[in-house]
């Protein structure tokens, strides 16, 4: 296996950074203009040869230059990411914080506005998720009763998220029989993470199934479903830049990326990705994530409100992105929100 050599390394780079700027195929002699590489031309065609071999270049056709493959652009972000120390400059970063503290209304504000600033300032498609249902942290649950059998459950967190859904109990229940079923349950869950909640409502099943009320044990059978169901919770806080699709997507393109953001199935993939990250991740080519996704890439950065809820953040662009450039603003604007969302 070959491995790569300084000189390898250095010209792979520089077709890359010429690509990004150019958006066109790169050849030996536009490198030995552009860049001080004391190498002949035809020296550094023979690099670029064995870097297609190896697979980080790839050549449209015969007479053209190379372009970079995924892994090419892989090799790009993992040595920015090694040796660059993020940071945008002190202006940037003023605009950017100001806007998100002119918000003073509820979190679910912020965190669409820094999607909306993120987008303003990178010029791409930007995205945003709210923190995982499981860190949420339960305060109450309420029962009010609906028509005949049907109960509507509103489920609230500290965080201010609602979560409501009508479900079918076994017989017809009185008000009165709901609210004190409602105050077991507040009693033994509020104040824990959803992620808790779950585990010990499995376990008081468990143990209490031949004590328990049969109202509270068919609604602790019912509330498992509401809390486990992470599917229906995930959505986007924010989604703007589509009026900037155009610039770097074709139509079908363009229809492929909003229709995989609606999916859940693609939420669900991208939250289990990002789920162990912290700080800034980067995804070169997102064919795994999604098929729609192939030749775009994704920046995306975790934040965190006051009680360490997390969420993310992050744009959507092509595969030939100024990562140089976007993942220091990626970086700061979840810095950013992690800052505002603890003070609120």
């Amino acid at each position: 296996m070959h491995k790569l050599d300084e000189r390898r390394k250095q010209i792979l780079w520089a077709i890359i950074q010429s690509h990004i700027d150019l958006n066109i195929p790169i050849g030996s002699i536009l490198i030995s203009q552009r860049f001080p590489i004391k190498l002949s031309p035809a020296s550094i065609r023979n690099t670029m040869a064995k870097l297609e071999e190896m697979g980080y270049l790839t050549q449209p056709h015969t007479s053209a230059g190379r372009v970079p493959t995924e892994k090419g652009y892989r090799f790009y972000v993992d040595t920015i990411m090694e040796e660059q120390t993020l940071s945008v400059n002190k202006a940037l970063s003023y605009k950017l914080s100001n806007r998100l503290r002119v918000i003073k209304r509820d979190n679910h504000s912020v965190i669409k506005e820094a999607a909306r600033a993120l987008s303003s300032f990178s010029r791409l498609l930007a995205i945003a998720t709210p923190p995982r249902i499981e860190d949420i942290v339960f305060q109450r649950i309420k029962f009010i009763k609906y028509e005949k059998k049907n109960v509507l459950i509103i489920l609230i967190s500290k965080e201010g998220v609602v979560k409501n859904r009508i479900i079918e109990l076994d017989k017809i229940y009185t008000q009165n029989q709901l609210d004190k079923a409602a105050s077991y349950l507040n009693n033994r869950f509020s104040g824990l993470t959803i992620r808790k909640v779950r585990e010990k409502i499995a376990y008081q099943l468990y143990k209490e199934k031949a004590v328990c009320d049969q109202l509270i044990a068919s609604l602790l059978y019912l509330c498992r479903d509401i809390v486990t169901s992470e599917a229906d919770a995930i959505s986007l806080n924010g989604l703007s830049g589509t009026s900037n699709l155009p610039d770097f997507a074709t139509m079908k393109q363009i229809k492929g990326i909003l229709k995989a953001i609606e999916d859940k199935r693609f939420m669900l993939k991208l939250l289990k990705e990002i789920s162990s990250a912290q700080g800034v991740k980067v995804f070169v080519g997102m064919e795994h994530i999604m098929p729609a996704m192939r030749e775009l890439s994704m920046v995306i950065s975790t934040y965190r409100n006051k009680k360490l809820a997390s969420g993310a953040i992050g744009i959507i662009g092509p595969t030939r992105m100024n990562y140089r450039e976007l993942i220091p603003i990626v970086d700061h604007t979840a810095k950013a929100l992690t800052q505002i969302l603890s003070e609120t």
